[in-house]
Order: C-alpha cells, then structure tokens, then sequence
C-alpha cells in the first residue's frame, strides 16, 4: 500500500511508521520538518504545515492516510477535506479523553462523549483536548463519510515516550529503596505500549477497517501491585512500595501527574471497555518486555537523568516522611 502519514517523527507516529516499512508499505511524510527531521533518511518527505500549507499534498494519490497530529478540529478539516479525493481510507488517532464522563467504569465506544460549549475554541488544555478530539474525529467523518477509522488510545507508553509518564514507575523502581506509591495496590490501571498500537493500526489500515476503537491494555485487568511487580521483576530492584492513601495526596494531585495510575473519581479511565478492539485483532506484548525495553531507551536518551513526570526524589522523601509520622 501507499500510505501518507500526517506527523510520523515523533512517538506514535515514528512507531507507526517503522510498523508500515516493516510490513512492506511504500510511506511518505507530511510535516513541518521539526522534529527528528533526520529519521527514515530513504523515506519520501513532503514539507509542509496542516494549519494552512498543504500545497505539498496536492496532484498526489495513496491508498490511506494515517493522522497522528490532529488536535483542533480546523486543521483536521483542512487536512480531511484536502486529501478527500487523494485517498480511500482516512485513519484519525484519538483519545479515551473524548469521553464525557470518567466516573464509572466500563466505557465503551458508545459512551457519551465530552462537548465545549464554544466548538471554535482551539486552545488545548486538560479542560479541552478531549472535546476538542471528539470535534476532530467528527470533522474527518464529515469530509469523509464511511471511509474514516477512529482509534481511541488510552495511555500510550514505551520508547521515546517524550511524557515520561509511564516511563517514570520502571525508572523509579530501578532506583530501589522506600518508593511511594498512590491508591491502593488493587487498583486497575489500563496503558498500551506503543509498539502494539502502531502494528495494529497499520493492520487494521491494510483491512480497510472503519468506525471508533477504543484501543488500550492490556486484555486482562492489570493492578498497580502487578504492574509495579513487573517493573521491579525487569529491573532486579528491591524496591519497597509504601502505599500513600489518595485523600492524604489531595494537595499534590493537581501538579502531580502519576499515570498511568488515577484517582477513584476517574475510575473510567483506567477501565475502559476495548473489547471491540481485540476482536478487530489488537494483542499485547508482556509487560516485562515494555518495562525493560522503556528502562534501556531511557538509559541511552540524551535525557535520560530528567524525568518529566511523577514525584522528584526530595519530593518523594518529604512525602513519605509525613506519611509514616501520620501513621504514627
């Protein structure tokens, strides 16, 4: 297949991409040239920007596009609406963020989703990007009715995470030592690594698949104790986890991000229902494979001392010095 990828430098895409070239996929890039514009030196590029520079895509055809760089719903538009008679299948990467309500579990792709009361806003926060997703994934069903996959990741998480969200637990379990750990140990927690994600949607691309996928992990209900295991069995640690009550955080959890782990009033979020995506086909690698594989990329990053994410070491230690005298 001839596949135009929108972004494919940075995370999921340059996942995706590497997953089309290795099934034997003829690809060519879309963007801005910003990031790792050194990547895939044998691959096409087209320069441009989907905010008002797509004269690179015009005169051209390829079987499918695969947007992994929609956040506002013009651009999405923009793009759509450009390559509506250029290609035959339309893949638009969402979010689980889309929906309207995270207090229950069991989303599913039905769910209610979430809505702006002003649909031109295009500023993208906390507040926003889910509605704004849900704008985007109707703006290309618009331009390209019948002909349109949606895919809704939760957490995605692996090598050159740039979040560092997930990328935190294996790193900080490696250190060893009293590690604090928020919640409680049968909590589920629910990520995908992004490996997995990109095979899928290229196989799910090449079947010409359309309509929503909710598409997160792994196929069995995963708790942080099994998940913080995992990470300690990768790294060899002996790390010991002090397990902090959620109301004695309150005051951190604004400025705190701890995914893939979230508080109760979020419980959708780290039980969404993806059955409809493992029957199309999604599967799994273990989880040791993504924490060892997470912790090695880290290891060689030119970033590999910052973490972006999670508590910082004297952070850390305050807290848990306040927690063992609060149990006192």
């Amino acid at each position: 297949m001839k596949l135009l990828m929108l972004g494919g430098t940075v995370f999921l895409g340059r996942h995706t991409v590497e997953a089309a070239l290795a099934r034997g996929h003829e690809v060519t890039l879309f963007n801005r040239g910003q990031h790792n514009p050194d990547l895939f030196p044998g691959v096409e590029k087209l320069r441009g920007d989907r905010n008002g520079d797509l004269a690179a895509l015009a005169g051209r055809n390829w079987d499918a596009a695969i947007d992994t760089s929609g956040f506002v719903p013009r651009a999405v538009r923009a793009s759509a609406e450009a390559l509506a008679n250029s290609v035959k299948h339309y893949t638009f990467i969402s979010s689980i963020s889309v929906y309207g309500d995270f207090s229950v579990e069991g989303i599913d792709e039905n769910s209610p989703i979430a809505r702006l009361e002003d649909e031109s806003v295009e500023e993208v926060t906390n507040e926003t990007y889910g509605a704004l997703k849900a704008l985007c994934e109707q703006t290309a069903e618009a331009a390209m009715p019948g002909r349109v996959l949606v895919v809704r990741p939760g957490l995605i998480v692996g090598p050159d995470d740039p979040t560092d969200r997930f990328t935190y637990w294996p790193y900080r379990v490696a250190q060893g030592g009293e590690m604090l750990v928020p919640g409680t140990p049968e909590q589920q927690t629910q990520f995908i690594d992004v490996r997995d994600l990109a095979w899928w949607i290229v196989r799910m691309v090449e079947e010409g698949k359309t309509g929503v996928y909710n598409a997160t992990g792994p196929d069995y209900a995963l708790s942080m104790r099994q998940f913080l295991e995992e990470c300690r069995s990768a790294s060899g640690s002996d790390t010991r986890f002090v397990w902090v009550d959620e109301a004695f955080l309150a005051d951190i959890l604004e400025e705190v991000n701890f995914q893939p782990w979230v508080p109760d009033e979020y419980a959708g979020m780290r039980a969404a229902n993806c059955n409809k995506a493992f029957a199309a086909g999604l599967t799994f690698r273990p989880l040791a494979d993504t924490a060892r594989d997470t912790l090695a990329w880290k290891a060689t990053s030119s970033i590999k001392d910052e973490m972006r994410s999670g508590l910082k070491p004297e952070q850390e230690q305050e807290l848990l010095q306040k927690w063992h005298s609060h149990l006192q």
